[in-house]
């Protein structure tokens, strides 16, 4: 059975609604995703993940995701494959995570041509295939995907599954600390500090750790203390100064 059309959500509108009564916001998106809103459809997916404006239900969430994939919305097939890979809303099912990533990353978005290639990389739910996974780290780090910059500079540093180019690995680290991405931070960092730019590695350093993981934390801190530099070891040693 069809359902009348509505007008599409306003933005604006709908941002102040969640911040003054998140659950008159949730009804009115899920309203608007029962009208087959596909941008509505994605949204009350995130809401019901984050538990806003109702309560957490990732099962819902994943029906919701994929509503919004079936009906042809990239990020959303991104995200049911995110489901499908962590076992959220659903049982793991590495080889279904694969199947969205892939259709995430034919449609154009880098964050499922990152995912899709991470499985590929590792061989999680498909065939082993580095090459694949180095095609789509450098289709996603030239639309601007940081994380994927970091990989990329990675491969070509140290010539995994192409030519080595320092030169080429520093650039992408630096594109990809610019960016944001808190290894390719670190990683930029480690180079220019062995051609002894101390203070712009400083910089990158201390955003990284301003900005990093739990588990890169715990990789890194050990790294910074063991230097030989007296001001590296600083920034873990007295991270307030």
């Amino acid at each position: 059975m069809s359902t009348p059309s509505r007008p599409p959500l306003d933005a604006d509108a709908l941002a102040a609604r969640l911040r003054s009564d998140p659950q008159a916001a949730f009804a009115e998106v899920r309203d608007a995703a029962l009208h087959g809103q596909v941008g509505a459809q994605l949204l009350l997916a995130q809401m019901y993940m984050d538990g806003k404006g109702t309560a957490r239900d990732a099962e819902a969430a994943l029906l919701w995701y994929a509503t919004a994939a079936n009906n042809g919305d990239a990020v959303a097939m991104n995200m049911l494959g995110r489901c499908h890979e962590l076992g959220q809303g659903t049982a793991i099912d590495l080889a279904l995570a694969a199947v969205w990533y892939r259709r995430a990353a034919d449609a154009g978005l880098d964050w499922g041509m990152y995912n899709h290639a991470n499985l590929l990389a590792t061989g999680r739910g498909v065939a082993q295939d580095r090459r694949q996974a180095l095609a789509l780290y450098t289709r996603a780090a030239h639309l601007g995907h940081a994380k994927s910059m970091n990989l990329l500079a990675r491969h070509l540093e140290d010539g995994l599954e192409t030519a080595r180019d320092p030169q080429a690995a520093l650039a992408w680290y630096r594109r990809a600390a610019e960016a944001g991405d808190f290894r390719g931070q670190a990683n930029y960092a480690s180079i220019v500090l062995q051609q002894g730019r101390i203070d712009e590695a400083l910089h990158w350093l201390r955003l990284a750790l301003a900005h990093g993981s739990p588990a890169f934390m715990a990789h890194i801190v050990p790294q910074l203390a063991a230097s030989p530099h007296p001001r590296v070891r600083a920034l873990v040693e007295h991270p307030a100064d």
